[in-house]
């Protein structure tokens, strides 16, 4: 009877937004949290360099984001599997076992990033990387050992809302709205050359990444939400890549209205957030190396989380942060082994952190088109989608970025081994 009549006083907006908060969390996180120390990195240094030229670069990859982000949830919710037990089960153990491969090799090398980022944040304030390293792998670690789903979700989304603190370094810096405004609206293609091909397959590289779509995929799986709420899962989609787009637009904003405007030259995020103190205050300095460690800190909890997830599911092993160790042997030693590995080699003296980044980047790059390829061939095989198959125009859009995607790759090798 209390719950009867509890309902009663319920109107159906609240209804509509208490059932959303139910379903919300892997769309939300998983774009995000894609705004990690490599990505800050990127949007920095396209800030720094070109200024506000290639804002409106981000509106089409974001739509590419959607799309890409909302069929590996559709799929997963509707399959009931992870992207990596799909691609085995269509293509053959020895296909998973090569694209897995790879993709653990780059996605080692992003965590190693994701550390390097810890350390650089923890530099910016003066505490040495020999302490935050060590301390945050231990946190990360016991973040997903000791926690279950939910737990470590709701963790994950109060992480996305730090990234808003770009956004108030962002007002703080006093950028040129006009000017911002007008390189959205109308850009100045004339003004592209070759020089700038590096940077605009960087923002794109950065943007989306394969890592993502297994995590979605295993997210809304582990999650366990049922094809009715379909429509909620792709508003949370939606909702999270709209917040990485206006993030993202922020970094650079920050960096274009100050770096690039005092013809400052910089090479990672620890220098933006460092050069922005005599230039912006160092209020602005602070929330921008804040929003760095915050973001290295969630994505190097998530990324090992994604390969233990693929790893898994590829090889046909129990998966799942609900499970104990006992019950998931695999999942959780790949995921302690990505953590000390990526944590270990960051604190080696001397030891070339920006060519880690830079080839794992690249394997990135290689990978994400097949990795699509992959996505596209699933989502129209009607065994596994049943009347959720792909529409034809899904289908002609998909295909036209796969293949952008291919013709971008030619430059980044070529850059790659003979520049």
């Amino acid at each position: 009877m209390k719950i009867e009549s509890k309902k009663k006083f319920l109107s159906p907006f609240w209804i509509k937004l208490t059932l959303f908060l139910s379903i919300v969390g892997p769309g939300l996180v998983t774009a995000n949290l894609d705004n990690d120390a490599g990505g800050i990195a990127t949007y920095s240094l396209a800030g720094a360099q070109t200024g506000y030229r290639f804002l409106w670069l981000l509106l089409p990859v974001t739509v590419a984001l959607v799309m890409f982000q909302e069929m590996s949830a559709r799929m997963g919710i509707v399959s009931g599997k992870g992207l990596a037990d799909l691609i085995r089960e269509k293509f053959g153990l020895r296909i998973t076992f090569y694209a897995l491969f790879f993709l653990l090799f780059a996605d080692l090398g992003n965590t190693m990033a994701e550390f390097a980022g810890i350390a650089s944040s923890g530099e910016i304030f003066g505490v040495s990387r020999y302490f935050t390293v060590p301390i945050c792998a231990t946190l990360v670690w016991l973040l997903v050992l000791k926690s279950d789903y939910k737990g470590v979700e709701r963790i994950f989304i109060l992480g996305c809302c730090v990234f808003l603190t770009y956004i108030v370094s962002g007002f703080l810096v006093g950028p040129d709205w006009g000017e911002i405004t007008t390189s959205i609206i109308k850009p100045n293609f004339t003004s592209i050359s070759i020089k700038d091909l590096p940077i605009m397959v960087g923002l794109m590289g950065t943007s989306i990444t394969p890592w993502m779509q297994f995590y979605i995929q295993a997210a809304v799986v582990e999650k366990g939400i049922p094809t009715k709420h379909l429509w909620h899962s792709k508003i949370d989609v939606i909702a999270g890549c709209t917040l990485t787009l206006i993030v993202s637009m922020f970094i650079m904003i920050c960096c274009a209205a100050t770096i690039h405007k005092a013809g400052i030259s910089i090479t990672d995020a620890k220098d933006a957030a460092i050069a922005l103190q005599p230039l912006a205050g160092k209020y602005a300095s602070m929330l921008f190396g804040f929003g760095l460690f915050n973001a290295s800190f969630f994505a190097a909890a998530i990324l090992p989380l994604a390969a233990s997830y693929y790893i898994c599911e590829g090889m046909g092993w129990e998966s799942g942060v609900d499970k104990t160790f006992k019950e998931a042997p695999h999942f959780f030693s790949v995921f302690t082994f990505m953590i000390v590995i990526g944590g270990a080699i960051t604190l080696i003296p001397n030891i070339n952190l920006f060519n880690i980044l830079y080839y794992s980047q690249v394997i990135d790059g290689l990978l994400i088109p097949i990795v699509i390829l992959f996505i596209i061939k699933l989502c129209n095989d009607p065994d596994i989608m049943g009347e959720f198959t792909n529409s034809p125009t899904q289908n002609f859009i998909s295909y036209i970025l796969v293949f952008l995607m291919f013709l971008l790759n030619i430059p980044m090798i070529y850059y790659t081994f003979f520049h």
